[in-house]
């Protein structure tokens, strides 16, 4: 029994011209029990969505949605129940202290006497000397780190994570990615949505990535690595990209990315670079990262989905490529 199943689900809105978005787009996943699952995609692809619908939070205007077996629209209660999400906004309740916020949180899942989890969430998330401080006290990073212990007070089998290190320090994604491995290797299932790629490709063992509502890749993380670009040319220059460049290089300031398959076309780049007489520095060249293959699946992706031209045996990327 998976752990988290969609199963053909769109979701269509309405606007007042009569118009109709497609924010989900027929979707169709299994993630299983005691996963990592990373659930990518650009802003507006439909993410926050998949997670609403998943909550119970809005409806699927069709398709069907389960929580370890529990339909979350039919048997809502039972399906809640074994799940704990961190929304990605700071939503929190200014009347009380964190102790009291969790002990609260606690009561809507029926859960009594639960102080010495209570106690074990403040230490592993850095917030046990502020049990007692107001919520309204505290900083934009200790309040995500208290969204994470009330999503985990009732001990949620399904735990779902929406940019939950967005606009955080490096200590609090630190801290939190070592709490959150160390409950999926205790058997917990983790649904992670993030723009921090590094942490999927370091934390997530499948990957799914969305563009306009609609699944373009579903493969594991290593198999996506295999058939990103081999190899990368990275370097950095202060003068405009060569015309040969544009459309290929990956810009970040003063940070020029180019992909290359072989050895050959390492050395075209730089020949053109040698020929411009452009000045380069820190030339290096290094594996593809999950960034680079998640740009290259986002701009291969066309009009139709994938999974529509997928032949027998072919995966949704490779028949994005």
């Amino acid at each position: 029994m998976p752990a988290i199943s969609f199963q053909s689900v769109s979701k269509h809105y309405s606007s007042a011209r009569g118009n109709s978005l497609k924010a989900l787009d027929n979707v169709s996943l299994d993630i299983e029990e005691g996963e990592f699952f990373g659930l990518l995609g650009p802003n507006g692809a439909g993410k926050t969505t998949m997670i609403s619908i998943l909550a119970g939070l809005t409806r699927a205007t069709s398709g069907s949605v389960s929580v370890l077996g529990h339909d979350v629209q039919t048997d809502y209660a039972n399906a809640r129940r074994r799940l704990g999400v961190v929304p990605q906004e700071l939503v929190f309740d200014p009347f009380f202290n964190v102790r009291e916020a969790l002990r609260i949180q606690s009561g809507y899942f029926g859960v009594k006497n639960n102080g010495p989890w209570i106690d074990e969430l403040l230490e592993s998330l850095g917030l046990a000397d502020k049990a007692n401080s107001n919520m309204r006290q505290l900083s934009g990073g200790m309040k995500r780190r208290v969204l994470v212990a009330q999503a985990l007070v009732h001990k949620p089998p399904v735990i779902v994570l929406d940019e939950p290190t967005a606009g955080v320090d490096v200590e609090l994604r630190q801290t939190l990615w070592q709490f959150i491995a160390r409950l999926n290797k205790q058997g917990h299932t983790v649904l992670l949505t993030t723009h921090y790629l590094e942490e999927a490709e370091a934390l997530c063992g499948r990957i799914a990535m969305l563009k306009t509502g609609r699944l373009v890749a579903l493969e594991r993380t290593s198999e996506l690595l295999k058939a990103a670009s081999s190899n990368v040319l990275r370097f950095k220059m202060d003068s405009a990209l060569p015309k040969e460049f544009e459309g290929k290089a990956r810009v970040t300031g003063r940070i020029v990315q180019l992909p290359a398959h072989d050895a050959h076309e390492i050395e075209r780049y730089l020949a053109v670079i040698r020929e411009a007489g452009l000045r380069v520095e820190d030339v290096e060249i290094r594996k593809a990262d999950l960034e680079d293959v998640f740009l290259d699946v986002m701009s291969r992706h066309g009009e139709k989905s994938p999974e529509a031209l997928a032949q027998p045996g072919q995966t949704a990327l490779e028949a994005a490529k």
